[in-house]
């Protein structure tokens, strides 16, 4: 025999014996292989009920406190919070449950050493989860930012909303401005139109903030009781609320010059039902569907700069009559 051939078969040798010390695959124990991987999968299902849960508390968060462009990201949310969740159950539908289908043989109904395998298969199907707690609170908190981004929306239903409308950006010593920021001065406001104002460095979008500015003759006014005309019409300019108290319509039309026979004075006109208002009786209603006056905010002008200021806050609720229902407000 070649010394070759000797080689080789010594190298075949070694290598059959290695091969007969390593245990077979179906011989190694199978925790060993499934639980890391099962603690992997819980770590992730539970993470992703934690985004869940996170997204729907976001989408909370942005619809109470009014961020700008807020329907993208009320939509970006609750999609998200959706999204999550149908990740966690399929990672936990995937990973957690039992895939596995078997069929055991027995020869009798009951034997002691299958009962002993029962039992251990039992306390190690426990020990695959380990983090119950964890999954647990995750769970919870999925579904509670779950259910407050379902509950949010209830802020905006029924006449309670008008608790929200009455904060109101105005304040006193607070300049009224044009839409590009510029501060109105009262030589701005010529009779027979008016102007329409806001209040500087706040928000032009709340229902509170935009206003219609007025001028008449000192001698026509007839404000309603407690209203002194130098601190709420200063030079005869009056202010008042531009959302109609009927559907929170803009006033959009000042009825000036008149038609003696028919419209015997000036008046603040809602074009959408037609809802008139007098200003110079603390803007009345004289004709329509509003159910109560414009709120009037009283008014003083800098005597340095000739600056409107807002002289204090509106003299009632903005917005249509229905939002005083809870609170028995005319």
């Amino acid at each position: 025999m070649s010394f070759g051939r000797v080689l080789v078969a010594a190298i075949l040798l070694l290598l059959g014996r290695r091969r007969r010390r390593e245990p077979p695959p179906e011989e190694a124990d199978p925790r060993e292989r499934t639980l890391p991987a099962t603690r992997r999968s819980e770590l992730v299902v539970a993470a992703l009920l934690l985004l869940a849960g996170a997204s729907g508390l976001a989408f909370a968060v942005v619809y109470l406190i009014g961020v700008a462009g807020s329907t993208q990201w009320l939509g970006l949310a609750v999609g998200l919070s959706l999204a999550f969740l149908a990740a966690a159950l399929i990672v936990a539908g995937k990973a957690l449950v039992p895939q596995e289908v078997t069929v055991e043989q027995r020869a009798e109904l009951v034997r002691e050493p299958e009962e002993r395998e029962v039992a251990r298969l039992v306390a190690e199907g426990g020990e695959g989860v380990t983090r119950r707690r964890l999954l647990t609170g995750a769970a919870g908190l999925a579904g509670a930012g779950l259910t407050a981004a379902l509950i949010a929306p209830a802020a905006s239903l029924g006449p309670n909303v008008a608790q929200r409308i009455d904060a109101s950006p105005w304040r006193r010593g607070r300049r009224v401005v044009d839409e590009r920021g510029v501060p109105i001065l009262a030589d701005d406001v010529p009779e027979e139109t008016f102007v329409t104002g806001f209040p500087e460095g706040a928000s032009r979008r709340e229902l509170a903030s935009p206003i219609v500015l007025v001028r008449l003759a000192p001698s026509t006014l007839h404000l309603p009781h407690g209203r002194d005309p130098a601190q709420w019409a200063p030079e005869g300019i009056l202010a008042y609320s531009k959302i109609c108290t009927h559907a929170a319509c803009a006033i959009a039309l000042y009825r000036k010059p008149t038609f003696p026979p028919t419209q015997p004075r000036p008046a603040l006109v809602c074009p959408c039902h037609y809802s008139t208002f007098d200003p110079a009786r603390g803007a009345a209603v004289i004709f329509g569907p509003a159910g109560r006056p414009l709120p009037q905010l009283p008014l003083a002008i800098d005597p340095a700069t000739r600056e409107l200021r807002a002289n204090g806050g509106y003299s009632g609720s903005v917005g249509p009559a229905w939002l005083e229902v809870n609170r028995g407000g005319s």
